[in-house]
């Protein structure tokens, strides 16, 4: 007969050492809440699934988690004032009969099924499983000064990682003992030892990194950008290509991202014609699927008449934004025979930086000729293309 296997999912952080205004498992991770990674990584496994959490999070973190498509049942339970508190919680919302209870924190969002299972074996075998790893950095003790009081041998050391696997019944009784010797412990395998349970320690995964800073955040979009192919998630980060054509003609300033260019003709076009801005705006929307400039400013719309392309590369920016996303790097190439435009380019740098809010070192400018081939070759229009990344803005 298989014994029920329940998961206490931890879900209730504040985000504050990570600056994000609100609950770190609601972040966004390659386009996927955190919290809802954690959930699906026990599809397969657990038999009941009990979400902890604040109160004014519950809402949020209920459609984030989107139980009805999971394939198991899921409940949520109020957190307590500690992590201790909120396992307790969580405990006493699983039914009372023989089975084997998995505490994650929810902020371990890359958590993979080998590691589950590894638990869940070593859990049948040894009574307990709690996923850890090797500690890699050598570690001092030090005194009251400040000064290396002993150095501890790494190799008896490692750290500890959730899931943590026990016998219900068993963590039950530790967490019951430990309110009665009034025992704080960091984990619930520290509960375990307090209460004389044998504690066995599972394999875990580098990857299986707690996500509690900035940086945290982004080693976990790197790794689940790395295993693509393999798992079918998408990087956090968008490529665009963007192209644009305009005719040159008398009586109009030659305006290129934004900076105007002393010519005999200028560029027509419905707008200021900044054909170098047109095709970065194409790009960031094209990495961002929101359609391109001719969808968000029609040349049939008189508000856009004569309109400056850096004023609609803002709108485009706030667009982005509103959508989830920011620029990371931005380059254009602008195809004219004519006129000379290198002492122009560190201007257009410096104005394209300060638009996209990137350093200067992350925008570039370059312009060619067609050795007088085509269009361009032939002075009769100036084309450019641009290509852009972007990138998911956390929270």
């Amino acid at each position: 007969m298989k014994i029920p296997v329940f998961v206490i999912l931890l879900a209730g952080g504040s985000g504050a050492r990570m600056g994000a205004g609100k609950n770190k498992i609601l972040l966004p991770v390659a386009g996927k809440p955190c919290i809802r990674r954690s959930a699906e990584a026990f599809s397969g496994f657990a038999d009941q699934l009990v979400v902890v959490c604040r109160r004014e999070d519950s809402t949020l973190i209920h459609e984030a988690v989107d139980p009805g498509s999971l394939g198991f049942p899921v409940s949520f339970v109020e957190g307590g004032d500690t992590r201790q508190a909120s396992v307790s919680n969580g405990l006493a919302a699983l039914p009372d009969e023989k089975a084997y209870v998995l505490v994650h924190d929810g902020a371990r969002c890359l958590l993979d099924a080998a590691t589950i299972r590894r638990v869940l074996t070593d859990l049948s075998e040894h009574g307990s499983g709690v996923a850890s790893v090797p500690v890699t950095d050598t570690v001092k003790k030090i005194s009251q000064d400040g000064f290396v009081a002993e150095t501890i041998p790494r190799a008896s050391l490692r750290a500890m990682q959730t899931p943590q696997g026990f016998c219900l019944r068993d963590l039950r009784a530790a967490h019951a003992l430990a309110a009665q010797d009034h025992f704080e412990g960091t984990d619930d395998a520290a509960l375990m030892e307090h209460a004389g349970y044998p504690v066995y320690l599972s394999k875990g995964s580098r990857k299986n990194l707690k996500l509690t800073t900035k940086e945290d955040l982004m080693m976990a979009e790197a790794f689940l950008a790395s295993d693509a192919s393999e798992n079918g998630n998408l990087p956090s980060f968008r490529v665009g290509l963007g192209y644009d054509v305009h005719q040159l003609v008398e009586g109009r300033k030659l305006i290129l991202c934004g900076v105007e260019v002393p010519h005999s003709r200028g560029l027509l076009g419905h707008s200021d014609a900044d054909v170098a801005l047109h095709a970065l705006m194409d790009a960031l929307l094209g990495a961002a699927g929101l359609w391109d400039i001719g969808h968000h400013f029609p040349d049939t719309d008189p508000a856009y008449k004569g309109i400056s392309s850096m004023k609609l590369l803002e709108a485009v920016l706030l667009d982005l934004k509103k959508h989830g996303f920011r620029p990371a790097n931005a380059d254009v190439t602008i195809v004219a025979q004519q006129p000379k435009l290198s002492p122009y380019i560190p201007e257009m740098v410096e104005g394209l930086s300060k638009a996209l809010s990137l350093p200067r070192n992350r925008v570039n400018v370059k312009a060619t000729t067609t050795e007088h081939l085509g269009f361009e070759g032939r002075k009769e229009g100036i084309s450019a293309q641009a290509v852009c990344l972007i990138q998911e803005i956390p929270g």
